[in-house]
């Protein structure tokens, strides 16, 4: 199953120190379930073949497995994002299936980065090769998450609390936009929320850049520096965080 197995690929990365712990193999799938107004690859949110310089590959897991194998010797682990990697879970599944049964890449780590949409059936049937995720949590907000994202965020919730409990969440994301996601308030119910799933949960707070997103009317404004301090402030004011800011 998993020599057959093909997923539609976006890009790769040989060598990523942002994307989970120590220096990283990164598949990047195509497709993913959210259409963020702040998304940095847009071209990569459609589930299908597209044209263009961006057009994504039809992959089978020997394929990525060659790639990888060049590149072991330095790396920490493999990571799987998009898009969103849960929209082709049954490749990655295979994909880090035959990363775990190959001798020279068992040392590898393998994470997924994800938005959390996905239902429980997902987690639970990932678990078994995988062995962490980072999670994006747009916004606590149910009504700003679906103006950021489009769609709800109760499944990414779920998806935070399931990955705990399984001893599989790595780190909680969470992308600052000036004006939109950074009120007091909101940041302080953020806190508490995460708090109760984990007082120790390792928090990242991203600031938005303005690079590769769409043009949108009026243009989203990128944090300065004191605001994602403050943000910061806030979160380890509520809980032991390990917090990283960047």
């Amino acid at each position: 199953m998993k020599d057959t197995a093909t997923g539609l690929v976006a890009s790769t990365i040989a060598f990523s120190n942002v994307d989970g712990p120590g220096n990283r193999f990164v598949v990047f799938l195509q497709g993913c379930n959210f259409d963020c107004v702040a998304c940095h690859n847009p071209q990569t949110i459609p589930g299908h073949a597209v044209e263009g310089d961006h057009a994504p590959l039809r992959m089978t897991v020997p394929e990525l497995l060659t790639q990888i194998r060049r590149a072991a010797p330095f790396l920490s682990g493999i990571t799987v994002s998009g898009g969103e990697a849960t929209q082709q879970a049954g490749f990655v599944h295979a994909l880090f299936t035959a990363v775990k049964d190959d001798l020279s890449l068992a040392h590898l780590t393998c994470f997924v980065d994800s938005n959390g949409a996905c239902g429980p059936d997902t987690w639970a049937g990932l678990s078994p090769v995988m062995d962490g995720a980072m999670i994006d949590l747009k916004c606590l907000d149910a009504q700003i998450h679906q103006q950021m994202t489009g769609q709800p965020n109760d499944e990414v919730l779920a998806s935070i609390r399931q990955l705990h409990a399984l001893g599989l969440l790595y780190e909680v994301r969470l992308l600052i936009l000036a004006g939109v996601n950074n009120g007091t308030e909101l940041v302080q119910h953020t806190a508490e929320w995460l708090a109760a799933v984990d007082p120790a949960m390792r928090v990242k707070v991203i600031g938005f850049r303005q690079h590769g997103v769409r043009p949108r009317t009026p243009a989203l404004v990128e944090p300065n520096a004191h605001e994602l301090q403050a943000v910061a402030t806030m979160l380890q004011a509520a809980a032991g965080f390990d917090i990283c800011v960047i």
